[in-house]
């Protein structure tokens, strides 16, 4: 242990900082953000004496002690190091279009000024994307499509951000996203079909000449592939009416693209069909929340990452046009960095050639188009131009790692070389994140009534399990009813006298649902909505798992009395609200308050954890709490990244000095959601921080990852 003392200059003040140099520099900042309210993601730290920029990597026990922090978002004073930072910068943009001149000139005596051939790669496109506003198809994709449930699942997405009353473009924006995720998961990817006769597995044996109710819907190709089983042949036809692929609900990138492109418009967003000539097929659509146009791929479930096929599967982009219903967009620069080398690779015409191939392609398409339309259209088409060109020379982020492609056989995907180095789209700058948990902790509490009655009504066990079930069947009945207007008659729990006589004592665990029993004018009894719903969408999950969780501590209790109305099978005093901050996070699904939400189907995922990684928890308001327990649970799957070796600390200095609560080593899992607590031995010490570094996972040769299924913080009663 190495404790230095540094002195920190932020905005005219001073800050002195004690702090362990073993933690390394990750933690170092947040103890930084703790005192400044940087985060770490905007931070630039500064060594005073010569102003020069302090490394991630660099070694904390050598570094001077006198540091200056900035924040990105403000205005850096002149010096010789940021002078010089601006000069490399011109030099490499200088050098950038120095590159792209010579390729210009190359491509002059490369490229061909005839069209014929690119034109001949766009046109089919162009009368494609036309199916896309036919009200027949339209129709029959939205009726595929689970709409109050991707409206539930979007209503909650945003309330898990805290925004319970989002506007209408903010509803639009995050329902296109659950339409993305749903489609991902509905739509099958083909390598080889199976066998129509047997379902056994095929080869590709060529291909077949299409018959007339395959060119029906669009099939100029046809596959043909042999059972290696009964030796039949079967036939996969690539269809490209997407009206057809609302029925066969499977084929290859182009097949995804050109159905979840449907969908898009279906619901009334601006979308394009986006062709990458190095064969590959996305969707762009027109995002109101974000003022542009937002990449989506349907096969991978990635979204607003243009840099994907450049970065993560180390594609040679030459030629990705948009094609639209309103003109025809070369947005190569949008999904590269590199576009000098890309220009090298534009030998099929030349650019001029090009513009102005595109320009009466999309003269052509707005024939007709109203004289306002053509102007809202040629000054959407100006501010995207603009857009392209600034974000071109912008800097990667590179805390962020795009995957290699995943959709596709693993063979298929190594000979195409797109199987990236990456197999997973993470951050390693972690912003800190709020927790949107408190219905958790008014779940959890809601059940003391409950088990309390349980004991004064002297229930055996199994009399209290059966009635548990009971519950959990009407919870399970209301989850799965429509989210605007769930309710359930309960004239037959009623029935039972034991649940006439307990009911009173789930008042609590009601209002927590936000739920109410009413009686009808006819004298039936039903529980209904009694607020908003979204906040029942996201309480009933946590109330299932709930409980799950105290039915298995009843069925493990030999006896159960008084004393059993503490942890594990009671969660009293949760720790609720706070902020919390990880080393690094897997996107879009397993960010680290998805281990605060209090529900088994989410997870945090730390992807190079496995040697070691943090969690910090800042309460609410900085309020102080002495813990008394806490619980982890295992994630769904995977046991090799569970925790095994892990120190929990707590702070109240704003993260200057940590005091160690509790340490574990050699823990194990042994079931997925299992869930698991440890009682805080050491003194009182109450601390508004509380930092968890875990060591090592379980397996760590066979992983770089650590996952947590949830974290839960139990506090002693006020």
């Amino acid at each position: 242990m190495v404790t230095r003392k540094f002195h920190v200059q932020h905005n005219h003040f001073n800050f002195d900082l004690d702090y362990d140099t073993n933690d390394g520099f990750e933690v170092f900042q947040f103890q930084l953000f703790s005192l400044t309210s940087v985060p770490p993601h905007h931070q630039k730290i500064y060594v005073s004496e010569h102003d020069t920029l302090v490394a991630t990597d660099s070694d904390l026990t050598t570094i001077s002690d006198k540091l200056r922090l900035i924040s990105i978002d403000e205005h850096q004073p002149e010096s010789e190091s940021s002078n010089a930072d601006l000069l490399k910068s011109d030099e490499e943009l200088a050098r950038l279009l120095q590159a792209e001149e010579e390729a210009l000139m190359l491509q002059q005596y490369m490229a061909s000024e005839n069209t014929q051939e690119f034109e001949s790669r766009v046109r089919p496109y162009v009368s494609e994307v036309l199916m896309y506003d036919d009200a027949r198809r339209q129709e029959a994709a939205r009726k595929t499509v689970p709409v109050e449930e991707l409206e539930d699942k979007a209503l909650v997405s945003l309330a898990k951000e805290g925004n319970f009353k989002p506007s209408k473009i903010e509803q639009d924006h995050a329902f296109l996203l659950q339409l993305l995720f749903w489609f991902k998961q509905s739509f099958r990817w083909v390598d080889s079909p199976s066998c129509y006769d047997c379902g056994n597995k095929t080869t590709p044996q060529g291909m077949a000449a299409p018959l007339p109710s395959e060119t029906l819907y669009g099939a100029s190709r046809v596959e043909v592939f042999r059972c290696t089983l009964c030796s039949k042949q079967t036939r996969f036809p690539r269809y490209n009416d997407p009206a057809k692929l609302l029925e066969t609900r499977k084929g290859r990138c182009g097949e995804w693209a050109n159905c979840f492109t449907l969908y898009c418009r279906a619901f009334g967003y601006e979308s394009r069909l986006i062709v990458d000539f190095t064969d590959h097929v996305w969707t762009e659509c027109f995002s109101q929340f974000l003022g542009r146009w937002m990449h989506l791929d349907p096969c991978e479930g990635i979204y607003d990452k243009p840099l994907l096929y450049e970065k993560g599967w180390n594609k040679k982009l030459n030629y990705v046009i948009a094609i639209a219903n309103d003109g025809v967009y070369d947005v190569t620069k949008r999904y590269t960095r590199k576009w000098h080398e890309v220009l090298s690779r534009r030998a099929m015409i030349t650019e001029p050639s090009l513009s102005s191939l595109l320009k009466n392609i999309t003269k052509e398409i707005r024939r007709g188009f109203a004289s306002q339309q053509l102007s809202v259209l040629e000054t959407r088409d100006t501010e995207e131009n603009q857009q392209i060109e600034r974000s071109l020379h912008s800097e990667d982020d590179e805390s962020l790692s795009l995957p290699g492609r995943r959709s596709g056989d693993e063979e298929w995907r190594k000979s195409r070389l797109e199987i990236g180095s990456d197999k997973h789209l993470s951050s390693s700058s972690c912003p800190a994140r709020l927790c949107i948990d408190e219905h958790v902790t008014k779940t959890y509490n809601a059940f003391r009534p409950v088990i309390s009655q349980f004991v004064e009504e002297e229930l055996t066990k199994s009399e209290a399990v059966e009635v548990l079930g009971i519950i959990k069947g009407i919870i399970l009945n209301l989850h799965n009813s429509p989210f605007k207007t769930r309710r359930i008659p309960i004239d037959s729990v009623l029935n039972n006298p034991k649940c006439q006589k307990l009911l009173p004592s789930f008042d609590d665990l009601l209002d927590a649902l936000s739920l109410e029993k009413k009686v009808n004018t006819d004298g039936t009894v039903e529980i209904c909505l009694a607020g908003d719903p979204v906040v029942t969408s996201l309480a009933l999950p946590v109330a299932l798992d709930t409980l799950d969780d105290i039915i298995y501590n009843f069925n493990k209790l030999e006896n159960y009395g008084k004393d059993s109305l503490a942890l594990p099978l009671l969660k009293l005093n949760r720790i609720h609200s706070g902020s919390v901050v990880a080393s690094a996070e897997e996107l879009p699904f397993g960010i680290v308050t998805s281990a605060f939400d209090g529900t088994q189907k989410s997870k945090w995922e730390e992807p190079n954890g496995a040697r070691g990684c943090w969690v910090v928890y800042k309460t609410f308001d900085k309020k102080m709490f002495e813990l008394v327990a806490y619980e982890l649970m295992s994630a769904n799957d995977a046991p090799e990244r569970d925790p095994m070796d892990w120190i929990l600390e707590g702070s109240n200095d704003e993260g200057i000095s940590w005091h160690v609560l509790d340490k574990q080593t050699s823990q194990s899992f042994e079931d997925r959601f299992q869930r698991k607590t440890y009682t805080i031995k050491s003194a009182s010490f109450p601390s508004n921080l509380f930092r968890f570094r875990f060591l090592a996972v379980r397996d760590v040769q066979s992983t770089s990852r650590l996952q947590i299924g949830s974290i839960d913080l139990y506090a002693k009663t006020m």
